[in-house]
Order: C-alpha cells, then structure tokens, then sequence
C-alpha cells in the first residue's frame, strides 16, 4: 500500500509506452503522484481532499460543497476576479468539485502553463481569505445551487433515491445540504470547517501531462511554502463496514413533470471488495449501453421509455446498484414491472457468455478511451491514490475486468439482486398511494 512508502522517498509506480507515474511522500504527509506522458500538449493539475460530505454533521450540511464555492473568492495575493483573468488569458480552466467522499480543485492548462496552473490551484486551497461578504454572496449562489437540483427531476432523483437506500447514514444525505443547514450556518463554523479539516495529510497533489516529476515537485514546494515543514503521516484511505440501519424504502417528490422518473435498486459492494470488476460486468449487462438487457425490454422491444440505464456507487464501506428510468405516468406500472422481472431472471439464470464477452469488451474500450486526454489521467492516478493507496497500471487492470468469469458474474447476480430494493419517485402523484401496484410490489 503506497501509504506505507518511507516520506522523503519518491518511487515509480508504472512504466509503458504511455508514459511513467511516480510517487512521492513528503515528511508534511502530502503525497505527489504524476503522470509523464509524452506528446501531450497540455497539463492537469488537482488538489485532491479526502473530505466529503459524509465527513459533516448534520448541522453543517453541504459544507464540503459551499466550502469549494468559497475559496475561489479571493487569496491573500489574489481577488476571484485575478484568479478568473489569470486562467482565461492562458485559455485554461479552474474549477472543483465536492462528493461524498472526497473534493478536488483542478486546473488545466497548456504545458507550458504547468506553473500558473499548479499555483492558481495551491493558492484557492491553501490561501483562500472566506471573508464575511463573500460568504454571504456564495450562500445565495449555493441556495440557487439547491434550487437548480429540485428543478431538474433527475438530479433530485439520485438524491432522493440515495436517501431511500441509505437513510440517516451520512452517505444517504445530500452533497448540496438542505436549504435550512445553507441558511443557518454562519462564515465561522465553515472556516472551522476549512482550517481542521484542508491538512497535508489528508491531501493528494496529482499531475499529468507533458510534465517532469522533479519540475512538479519544485513548484509544489513554492506554491505550498512553509507548510511543508509540519511533519505528518498520510491518511489512510477509507475503509471499514457502514452501519446503515435500514432506511426508508420509498421516497416520493411529487412534482408536475410530463414524465414519471423512476429508480430502484439495492446496495452493493464497497469499493474494496476484489468482486468489484465482476460487479461493473453485471452492472453494464443489465443496464450499462444499448445491447443491455433493460435498454433491449423496456425500449426496443416494448417502447416504455426513451431513458433507462443502470449504474454503480462504490464507497469505502458499501456501495450500490441503481436503474433509472423516465416515461410517461400512465407507463410508470409496467416499467416496473419489466424491470423486476429482468433483475429476478439474472439473480436465477446469470448472464450469457456472448454478453460476458461483450460488456467486458465495453467496459475495456470505455476505460482505454476515457484516458485520451491529461485530465481523466490525473483524475485516475489522484483517485487511485485516495482510494487505495495504491496503483493499478491500465494493464493491471484490464488483466482483472478479463478474468471476470460467468460464474463469477451469476453468483454476484443472486447475492445482489435478491436483497432488499428500495426506490425513488419523481412524478405527478400527490401520495405514495397513487402510484402504480407495481412499483409497491417491487419493493415489497
């Protein structure tokens, strides 16, 4: 486990035709991970955090997520409108994003940018000022922010459908907070927030592009400063088993939309567990592209939907199984249906061989193809890193989606598709009494 490396030490992590990644640990607890990739012209940088908002109270609610709105408001050496004028005359982008588990601030730029960019990004993270009046303007933003969600019926689908599966867990709420914990909370208790939380430890540095390990280093050391001197040892990633007590099994928003949005599903593995890769098989052979087995029922052979798909959450202690669907209201009963009859024939009968084959060449082709360019590889070599602690070569890993056997996929099928299904629905019913027999006797 790269945790484990001495600090002070760098290491090669993987060497190919496409480029090199290294690690280093320094004495603050901060980890460096790079990808060399020659003949790129451009460069990624991000600041990876492991704070999520599973990491808040319930009364700081969606700090994580209003915590990245503020610190691009201005540094001790920078106003937010510098910080904007600095990476749009290098035609670059900043930005961030807050989940669950972890935050990341990113810039990309072109290579020769690599200073600018690394600084923008350490500056935001490490610097950032979060005075009063920009709080109070962020809190507006992030409440439009809120806003935004519940007008859009599948954003707050996944929400609702998360609280359905994981309750009163941390991971069941959602990333933005509620309107009340944004309104209530006050500009000390988010930089509390900020100060005890943003340590070295508990931060990654990943880079990639046409860029040297050594170079990265030198600029990591100016942007970051003294800070580095504080000695510290890395936060391990994640682990353990989540004590979700069982949660509600339905959750409606009624809402007057034209269509019935709909998803169900059931927890599943962590992101730990090694049955991982037999578990995206599943998950693309029942949902996950056209020649899945939901698109081909409820689409092409019976016209119910026009959207219907499957997806996986992995977090560090459980994870999920989730199908969405949107249609027409007077249909909502017989998507369900189709549905729950597909997952009972794969929990009892398993996938073919000639799908086996085809979703792992899905999911090869999608994992090759997603790493064309320097930021999803410094969002590869950064995640690995907080997740894991470790580093999976590209090679590595499609050696392991390949060895995912039929019957490893059939055993998962009836482990997973048995358990209890919990679901979400955002529709126009005005009580959960109006929807259709179907959806209750799936989750029955």
């Amino acid at each position: 486990m790269g945790h484990f490396q001495k600090p002070g030490s760098t290491r090669v992590l993987e060497q190919g035709p496409g480029g090199v990644v290294r690690r280093s640990v320094l004495p603050s607890g901060l980890r460096v991970v790079t990808e060399q990739i020659p003949g790129a012209r451009s460069a990624s940088v991000g600041l990876w955090v492991q704070i999520g908002s599973r990491d808040e109270r319930p009364e700081v609610a969606g700090a994580a997520h209003f915590l990245e709105h503020l610190l691009f408001k201005g540094t001790a050496k920078r106003s937010a409108a510098e910080i904007a004028e600095e990476i749009d005359a290098v035609g670059g982008e900043l930005n961030a994003f807050t989940s669950k588990e972890h935050t990341c601030y990113y810039a990309h730029v072109l290579d020769e940018d690599l200073a600018l960019g690394l600084d923008l990004v350490c500056d935001v993270v490490f610097d950032a000022l979060c005075e009063e009046k920009d709080f109070e303007t962020e809190r507006g933003v992030v409440l439009e922010e809120i806003a935004m969600r519940d007008d859009d019926p599948e954003d707050l689908l996944h929400d609702a459908f998360t609280e359905a599966l994981l309750g009163d867990h941390a991971l069941g709420r959602p990333v933005l907070g509620t309107e009340q914990s944004i309104e209530d909370m006050s500009r000390d208790a988010l930089y509390g927030f900020y100060k005890r939380r943003y340590t070295l430890p508990r931060m990654i540095l990943a880079v990639a592009g046409n860029v040297e390990h050594a170079t990265v280093m030198r600029l990591a050391r100016k942007a970051i400063g003294d800070r580095l001197s504080r000695e510290g040892s890395p936060v391990a990633p994640r682990a353990g088993r989540a004590r979700i007590a069982s949660a509600r099994k339905l959750v409606l928003h009624t809402d007057d939309t034209e269509q019935a949005h709909l998803m169900l599903g059931v927890r599943g593995l962590d992101r730990h567990d090694e049955r991982r890769f037999a578990f995206n098989v599943l998950n693309a052979a029942l949902g996950g592209g056209m020649s899945s087995r939901l698109f081909q029922e409820v689409r092409e052979r019976r016209g119910l939907a026009y959207q219907v798909y499957s997806s996986v959450g992995l977090y560090a202690d459980t994870g999920s199984l989730s199908i969405y669907a949107g249609c027409q209201p007077d249909r909502l009963g017989d998507v369900a249906g189709v549905i729950s009859s597909v997952l009972e024939e794969v929990a009892a009968d398993g996938i073919t061989d000639a799908e086996l084959a085809r979703n792992k060449g899905q999911l090869r082709g999608t994992l090759v193809l997603g790493l064309e360019d320097t930021s999803s590889r410094m969002s590869r070599i950064g995640k690995s890193e907080l997740n894991y602690g470790d580093h999976l070569s590209v090679e590595q890993t499609l050696a392991r989606i390949d060895a995912v056997t039929v019957e490893e996929v059939a055993a998962l099928a009836r482990e997973l598709l048995r358990r209890p299904v919990s679901a979400a629905v955002v529709g126009p019913y005005a009580s959960a009494d109006d929807l259709p027999a179907q959806v209750h006797e799936v989750i029955a």
